[in-house]
């Protein structure tokens, strides 16, 4: 297991959330998968492991990890919404053939918040940056 699911563990816990076995179970799930997965993908990986808990149970949690600031709940365009428990600066490059979300670390872009900032009078929270592509594995497909 990761030292990063520990010390999210901890950073729970000083927030007053009790750590079930299905809590520990989705946000290690969480943060182990990089394919940024669905409500759907974690219950279905973790079902066997937790034959009572339901995709409503995975929803309520992640809600939980949101709010908690652990985890990004990334809406695209499509249907669901996928998470990432990687929370660091990060972009992500989307495929537009299958839709795969690769993470690509960048340099913060603090500069372009702090424009934005002066040019509006917003008070920047932060921001996303996606660039589209086609992934390596669509692109040797139409070859």
């Amino acid at each position: 297991m990761g030292s990063g699911v520990q010390h999210a563990l901890e950073q729970l816990k000083t927030t007053g959330v009790r750590i079930t076995p299905q809590r520990h179970a989705i946000l290690t799930y969480l943060m182990e998968a990089m394919n940024h997965p669905t409500a759907d993908d974690i219950y279905r990986a973790l079902e066997p492991q937790f034959p009572s808990m339901s995709v409503a149970t995975v929803y309520n949690n992640l809600k939980m990890f949101i709010e908690a600031g652990m985890v990004r709940e990334l809406t695209y365009g499509d249907n669901s919404s996928r998470f990432d428990a990687n929370v660091s600066d990060h972009y992500h490059v989307i495929c537009q053939e299958c839709g795969k979300i690769e993470d690509f670390s960048y340099s913060s872009l603090h500069e372009v918040e702090e424009r934005a900032e002066l040019a509006t009078g917003f008070k920047i929270h932060g921001l996303r940056m996606e660039l589209y592509g086609v992934c390596k594995c669509c692109n040797e497909k139409q070859h």
